[in-house]
C-alpha cells in the first residue's frame, strides 16, 4: 500500500513536470534509451508501453532497442566500450552480479525507492540480489517452472489424459509410454523433453537436488555443495538416467525441448510460465501441472528467474530523472497486470501474486504456486557456469565419461567462477 501510493506520488510528479514543460516545445524533451533482447511478446509488449507512458509524459521519448538473445550481451559489452551505453538495460538477474562487479550498472537511488520498500513491493525472492546492502534493479515480472503435458499423446499412449505425474518415476514410466524410436534408435517421439540447456539445469539443481536433500550452495552463495555428500551424486545420476538409461528424451529432438513439444513430439516438458504465449496456440490439448516430487508427500521444490531492468552507470541528470519515471511506470501493477495477459509473466508485486482469481487459474496457478517453494539461483556469471553444466553432461552423453568422475569437475570448475568473483568483494 505505502509503494502504491510512492509510485502514484512519482507519477503525480511527472504529470505537473509535465504540464510545466508543455509550454516550452520540443526542445525541453529528453530522450531516453532502453534495451532488452528479442522475444517477439516482450517488445511488442514493451512498444505498447513506451507509446502509452510518452502520451501521459510528452517531455520524455523513450527509444527501444532488441537484439537476438546469442548476440545480446556482447552489444552491450561493445557499447560500454564505445561509450555508448543505453540508460535502461533488461537484464537476466543471473547477470546482475557480473554487471555490478563489471561496474556497468548504478544501485536504485534510495530517494526514487528506497530498500525498505523494494523489499515490501516485491515477491521475497528477489532479495538474493540485494548486494552490498543496494539494490541495482526492478522487476516487472518473475517466473517459476512447471510441466507441461500434451493430452493428446497421453490419450495415444493408453495413459489417463487427466492424470499427469506426480512423481518423478510417474514422469518416467508415462515417458517411456510415449516415446517412439526408428529401427536404428532415433527418437521419433520422446515421452520427456529432457535437456541440460534449457529449464533442465535448473531442474536439477534447484529442485532435483534439494529433493535429494543437497542444499545447492552455501548461505553466501561462496561455495558449491553439489559434491558434500553422496546424494548430490544420486540426484545427478538419476537426472542423467533420464536420457542415458531410460532413454525417455534427449536434448537434439525438435531443435529445442520446446519446439519438439510444439510440434506434438514431446509428450511432457519443464518450462517456465513465459512460454504459455507460445503453448496457448499449439494445436492439441495440453494442460500444466505442478513439478514432481521424488515420492508422495515428499519436498516440492522450484526455480524462480526474473529479467529485470537496471539503470546504467553513468546516467545522470536529466537523464537520471526520465529513467526513474519510466521506471515507476514500467513496474506499475496495472502495467504488470497487462504483461501476464500479454507475456505470460508473472507479476513480481507481492499483492499482485496472492490474488485469488490468479492462484485459482488453470493455467498460471501452479505456477503462482511454485512460487511457494522456489529458488532464486544466485549466479556470479551464469553464462560459464551454464556451459560447465553442458559441456560436462555431453561429456557423459557423448564421450561415455564417468558420472562421478564429471559431476566432480563440474563442481570444481563451478567453484572457480565463484573464486573469483568472491575474492574480489
Amino acid at each position: 500500500m505505502l509503494f502504491t501510493l510512492f509510485i502514484g506520488s512519482i507519477l503525480l510528479v511527472a504529470c505537473s513536470s509535465k504540464d510545466s514543460k508543455e509550454s516550452k516545445g520540443n526542445s525541453e524533451v529528453t530522450e531516453i534509451t532502453y534495451w532488452q533482447y528479442t522475444f517477439p511478446t516482450k517488445v511488442e509488449q514493451i512498444d505498447k508501453i513506451i507509446a502509452d507512458f510518452e502520451k501521459e509524459n510528452p517531455d520524455i521519448k523513450v527509444v527501444a532497442q532488441d537484439f537476438p538473445y546469442d548476440q545480446y550481451q556482447n552489444k552491450i559489452f561493445a557499447a560500454v566500450e564505445a561509450g555508448d551505453r543505453p540508460d535502461i538495460l533488461n537484464i537476466y538477474n543471473g547477470w546482475i552480479s557480473k554487471y555490478v562487479d563489471m561496474d556497468y550498472i548504478q544501485p536504485i537511488r534510495e530517494e526514487f525507492m528506497s530498500k525498505e520498500e523494494i523489499s515490501d513491493y516485491y515477491v521475497d525472492m528477489i532479495q538474493p540480489y540485494e548486494l552490498d546492502g543496494e539494490f541495482y534493479t526492478l522487476p516487472v515480472a518473475v517466473r517459476s517452472l512447471a510441466l507441461f503435458w500434451n493430452k493428446d499423446m497421453y490419450k495415444e499412449a493408453g495413459l489417463d489424459p487427466e492424470s499427469p505425474p506426480k512423481t518423478w518415476e510417474e514422469l518416467i514410466e508415462n515417458a517411456k509410454a510415449m516415446t517412439e524410436m526408428t529401427d536404428d534408435g532415433r527418437y521419433k517421439k520422446e515421452g520427456f523433453g529432457w535437456n541440460a540447456a534449457g529449464q533442465g539445469l535448473h531442474e536439477f539443481q534447484q529442485v532435483l537436488l534439494r529433493q535429494y536433500g543437497v542444499e545447492p550452495y552455501s548461505e553466501d552463495a561462496s561455495k558449491v555443495l553439489w559434491n558434500e555428500k553422496q546424494e548430490g551424486y544420486d540426484a545427478f545420476k538419476y537426472w542423467l538416467d533420464m536420457t542415458m538409461v531410460h532413454k525417455i528424451g534427449d536434448p537434439d529432438v525438435g531443435n529445442t525441448y520446446r519446439e519438439a513439444f510444439l510440434a506434438g513430439i514431446a509428450g511432457m516438458i519443464v518450462d517456465g510460465s513465459f512460454a504459455v504465449g507460445d503453448i496457448q496456440n499449439a494445436s492439441f490439448d495440453w494442460g500444466v501441472t505442478t513439478l514432481p516430487v521424488l515420492e508422495e508427500g515428499g519436498l516440492q521444490s522450484n526455480y524462480a528467474s526474473y529479467w529485470t531492468n537496471a539503470i546504467a552507470k553513468g546516467v545522470e541528470g536529466k537523464k537520471l530523472e526520465a529513467s526513474e519515471r519510466f521506471l515507476a511506470y514500467l513496474i506499475q501493477e496495472d502495467v504488470q497486470k497487462d504483461w501476464l495477459e500479454n507475456v505470460g509473466e508473472l507479476p513480481a508485486s507481492k499483492a499482485l501474486i496472492a490474488d485469488e482469481e490468479l492462484v485459482n487459474d488453470p493455467t498460471y496457478g501452479p505456477f503462482i504456486e511454485g512460487l511457494d517453494y522456489a529458488h532464486a539461483t544466485f549466479f556470479v556469471n551464469e553464462d560459464k557456469e551454464r556451459q560447465i553444466i553442458i559441456d560436462g553432461v555431453d561429456k557423459i552423453r557423448l564421450e561415455d565419461a564417468d558420472y562421478d568422475e564429471t559431476f566432480d569437475e563440474i563442481v570444481t570448475k563451478i567453484q572457480e567462477v565463484r573464486d573469483e568473483f568472491f575474492n574480489k568483494q
